[in-house]
């Protein structure tokens, strides 16, 4: 699959997906729902898009339940939400950081960070729209001030800008690979070396759409560093790993691949085999040149309660 994407989720510019052999033979609204970004959108709501018009197979409209062949170009124009406006809300967040340019989050495991169809409240963004008087508008009405994102259920650093000059000076460090994204993650098994560079292209699993795995076709390159902290006996080990690029899902796609799977990690890990809910991964470096003064400016973040509980455990064994 390829595809082409926008900086904002909701534009004029279609998604492009070509189909293969992998994929032929699927109904159209699985196909789509399968292959937007996690969270883009529900079955039901590619569903409407496909009778609006807004889904075109080789430029003509088709039914929900047209089967995909293979090369078939499938577009996509994702119409703006019919909820334009995000309400604020009075969530309490941790500052890390904050200056009339740009905020830095501690973010607890457990929040999303922006809104997307059908999940309005509860988000990062909720709160930042009702604890900043403004936020850059370059990622659209949904991702204001967004700049980067961390996974639901990873705890950690995340940065927001205020403005679209902050905005357009930390994409570019992150296009750059300027900006420190340094992780704590406890991986199954004991890992020998005691640092390493993982570098292998991440792109769709062709068996199943809402995964990403390693893989040539339609991928792009992604590099993971790693370094063993600890290892807690011959079952566990805690790594320090540093982000060179930034795909969806690279740390926990490059942890499996590489034969220590995340723990806890419900995608892309083993049967439940911690306390915690979700993975046990948390952004606890983040550090980038402050886009007005130019300044380099890093942050850490301490492992959160739950997950310190879940090594003091291990420790104890």
């Amino acid at each position: 699959m390829t595809a082409s994407r926008s900086t904002s989720l909701f534009n004029e510019d279609p998604l492009e997906f070509t189909v293969d052999e992998t994929q032929s033979g699927q109904r159209l609204d699985k196909y789509v729902t399968d292959s937007l970004e996690e969270g883009t959108a529900s079955r039901t709501l590619v569903q409407e898009w496909i009778r609006s018009g807004s889904i075109m197979v080789d430029g003509r409209p088709v039914k929900a339940n047209h089967k995909v062949s293979v090369e078939e170009t499938v577009t996509v124009v994702i119409p703006e939400p019919e909820q334009a406006v995000i309400d604020p809300q009075d969530i309490p967040l941790e500052i890390a950081y904050e200056d009339s340019d740009v905020i830095v989050i501690n973010k607890p495991r457990g929040m999303v960070v922006h809104p997307a169809p059908g999940h309005y409240s509860g988000t990062l963004v909720n709160a930042l729209i009702f604890h900043c008087t403004d936020l850059s508008g370059i990622n659209g009405v949904l991702r204001p001030g967004i700049v980067h994102r961390i996974d639901k259920d990873t705890s950690g650093l995340i940065m927001a800008a205020k403005n679209d000059l902050a905005h357009a000076s930390l994409a570019a460090q992150l296009k750059e690979h300027t900006v420190t994204r340094k992780y704590i993650a406890l991986v199954h098994g004991k890992v020998p070396h005691e640092h390493g560079t993982i570098d292998a292209p991440i792109g769709r699993d062709p068996q199943d759409r809402k995964l990403f795995t390693v893989i040539e076709r339609g991928s792009k390159r992604a590099v993971t560093h790693f370094a063993v902290l600890e290892r807690l006996g011959e079952d566990f080990t805690l790594l320090e790993l540093q982000l060179e690029t930034g795909r969806t899902h690279q740390i926990r796609v490059h942890l499996k691949y590489i034969g220590y799977p995340l723990a806890g990690d419900p995608m892309y890990g083993r049967n439940k085999t911690i306390g915690l809910k979700g993975q046990a991964l948390h952004a606890a470096v983040l550090g980038f040149k402050h886009p007005r003064s130019g300044e380099y400016l890093e942050f850490n973040a301490p492992i959160p309660a739950d997950m310190e509980h879940e090594l003091m455990i291990l420790r104890q064994r």
